[in-house]
């Protein structure tokens, strides 16, 4: 099987230089690269040419529309028989696109998702959030398992669809704001069918710091009543997991400046959740410092995204703006 594999790129040369890297040493070789310069400021072409004698690789660069509708320029331009989507900041082992060509000849799929991890090369700040977006104490728990919440979804930092699905179901219809899961709900609906690779891992970094992964997560909340704008019936109860512990929060700080009763079933409760996460984090990363860390990375995650799922549907939900 020949795959295509697709990366929108937006100010970020360093990073598809690390990508680039990493596809050369992948040990099955039947595969092209598509590099798309999304409107960038700071280009990479440079650092794509430096890998033309690597890797089979093409350059693009065209007007900014965001990550789906550049992902869409490079369907249109792909020669392979499936389409794999990496997002620019992941790093990709050296047996990924072997273990999926052998997946999928043993259990074809017409599109497929995969796991992501964190790399040992990441800083524990990486790590931490790494933890946090794949923990079963977050909303990570509902991403990339073999036990997934309902359908699953393809996430597109790590996702690929046949040439079949292309051509009938087309591409990403929505640019940013959950354009991977309004994609993969569309699929499904083609009768297509999806599934997860839990081999088919990709290191992804994410956010350096957390301020930025604040503004993701706050992106990707804001991006769930999108996708329910498309589809009522997606918008499930744990959706609204993180906006309820950020309401608990809330809620406790305001008991305990107050001096209400309830501030210690609220403190212990918290208490319980944050020695959760440092242990479990603990266990997993074998780090003091990550497992603190950890606990920030976790609040932030469901802070960030609450607020953000709570803002758009307030506007657009209950005030029904555009």
């Amino acid at each position: 099987m020949f795959f295509s594999i697709i990366i929108p790129l937006y100010n970020r040369p360093k990073e598809i230089d690390e990508l680039l890297d990493s596809l050369t040493r992948q040990t099955y070789k039947d595969f092209e690269v598509l590099v798309i310069e999304d409107g960038s400021k700071l280009k990479a072409d440079d650092i794509v040419k430096s890998y033309a004698d690597k890797i089979n690789i093409r350059y693009f660069e065209k007007p900014n529309e965001g990550q789906g509708f550049t992902r869409n320029f490079g369907f249109e331009r792909a020669n392979g028989d499936y389409f794999v989507i990496f997002d620019s900041d992941c790093l990709i082992p050296a047996d990924y696109l072997e273990i999926v060509n052998s997946s999928l000849n043993q259990n074809w799929l017409d599109a497929y998702g995969g796991p992501d991890g964190a790399h040992q090369s990441f800083t524990p700040v990486q790590k931490a959030i790494s933890y946090s977006m794949t923990s079963p104490f977050t909303t990570g728990g509902i991403r990339g398992n073999k036990k997934s919440i309902g359908q699953f979804h393809p996430r597109s930092f790590n996702m690929g669809v046949s040439r079949q699905v292309w051509q009938k179901v087309g591409g990403f219809i929505i640019t940013r704001l959950g354009e991977d899961i309004e994609y993969s709900i569309r699929i499904h609906s083609a009768g297509f069918k999806i599934g997860l690779i839990p081999e088919a891992i990709v290191y992804h970094k994410r956010r350096t710091d957390f301020i930025k992964f604040y503004k993701q997560l706050h992106f990707f909340g804001r991006a769930r009543i999108n996708i329910y704008k498309f589809f009522p019936s997606q918008l499930k109860p744990v959706h609204f997991f993180p906006a309820l512990v950020t309401l608990g929060l809330f809620f406790t700080i305001i008991a305990n400046v107050a001096r209400w009763r309830i501030a210690l079933l609220c403190n212990l409760l918290v208490l319980v959740y944050i020695i959760l996460i440092f242990f479990h984090s603990l266990i997993k990363n074998k780090s003091l410092k990550i497992a603190f860390l950890s606990i920030v990375s976790a609040f932030t995650q469901l802070v960030a995204y609450g607020l953000g799922f709570m803002q758009d549907f307030w506007k657009r939900v209950v005030l029904k703006r555009s």
